[in-house]
């Protein structure tokens, strides 16, 4: 699922294939602008901007794409097969004469004035990845509408840009918290640092071929007696590492040792939570699924 790391990494192998380059063929399969000819023209970078794809081109262009879902922008060299798709989910094409680079099921693509971005990403907030991020600005923008619920607040992108539904499962996971738990309800202290761990996730990710929120050392680790929430210490940005879970309700054997894995809770229902063996739950939020332990989450729910 395509979110902010994923998308800067597609912007990145974007720009490595087409920055620079003349292009030979262009061809947007979208009724707007199927008469767009960009070849000729020069590309001059590819930059990702939260969940938006930005690609200038010589002439004061920009062609902007969007995943959403399940998007994706694929590069092959001259003689290779495309294999992102059959052929009428193609929705654009930029060639070169090293490389072809293919997007498939796009469901925004507009080619607009490079003057004219802010029609397009002027309404985000704070970049996770970007250089504008600024935490403080993400938190006042999160902190304007305390009613709302917490899940919700992480994937508006005009909060603060590259957070999508795997993020925010597992983001609430590691603050304690549902994603049905108002914003204006959390512990003093816990916005903050949560808004922290989400960029540092994220920065740790940009460069994974697999995203992973997870370490080795805490699977590795059978669960022990845990300690009640008022007394449970704040995670850890720096290693994403969720605090010991409040105490269950009926005692739990102890949990086998497991191997590594990537996510806490998001596409794991009725797993046994990596941390206290309570089974996965899963429900839809503001028609997103959305992973949660009942065990070591507190808050409301469905």
């Amino acid at each position: 699922m395509p979110e902010g790391d994923t998308v800067l990494q597609t912007a990145t192998r974007l720009h490595e294939a087409l920055a620079g380059r003349v292009l030979t063929r262009s061809d947007l399969r979208v009724p707007r602008f199927a008469t767009a000819d960009l070849s000729g023209r020069t590309v001059l970078d590819v930059t990702a901007r939260g969940k938006h794809l930005l690609t200038r081109i010589e002439g004061g262009l920009t062609l902007h794409s969007h995943l959403r879902m399940d998007g994706a922008w694929r590069v092959y060299a001259p003689d290779e097969r495309w294999r992102g798709g059959p052929g009428h989910q193609i929705r654009a094409i930029l060639a070169n004469a090293e490389h072809t680079a293919v997007g498939y099921r796009l469901p925004v693509l507009e080619l607009l004035r490079t003057s004219e971005e802010d029609r397009a990403v002027g309404h985000l907030g704070p970049d996770l990845l970007g250089p504008d991020w600024d935490p403080g600005r993400a938190l006042d923008r999160l902190l304007a509408a305390p009613e709302r619920p917490l899940g919700e607040a992480l994937l508006d992108q005009r909060n603060l840009a590259g957070i999508g539904n795997v993020y925010k499962c597992e983001l609430c996971f590691l603050a304690r918290v549902t994603p049905w738990l108002p914003v204006g309800a959390l512990p003093d202290g816990a916005l903050p640092r949560l808004v922290t761990l989400a960029e540092r996730l994220l920065n740790a990710n940009r460069d994974r071929p697999t995203r992973t929120t997870t370490i080795t050392s805490e699977l590795r680790t059978p669960p022990g007696p845990p300690s009640p929430p008022s007394s449970t210490p704040a995670p850890s940005a720096t290693a994403a590492t969720p605090a010991p879970a409040r105490a269950p309700t009926r005692p739990r054997a102890p949990q086998p040792v497991r191997v590594q894995e990537r996510l806490y809770v998001y596409g794991r229902a009725r797993r046994p939570c990596l941390r206290c063996g309570t089974p996965i739950r899963l429900a839809d939020q503001d028609d997103r699924p959305t992973y949660w332990c009942p065990g070591c989450q507190s808050g409301p729910t469905p």
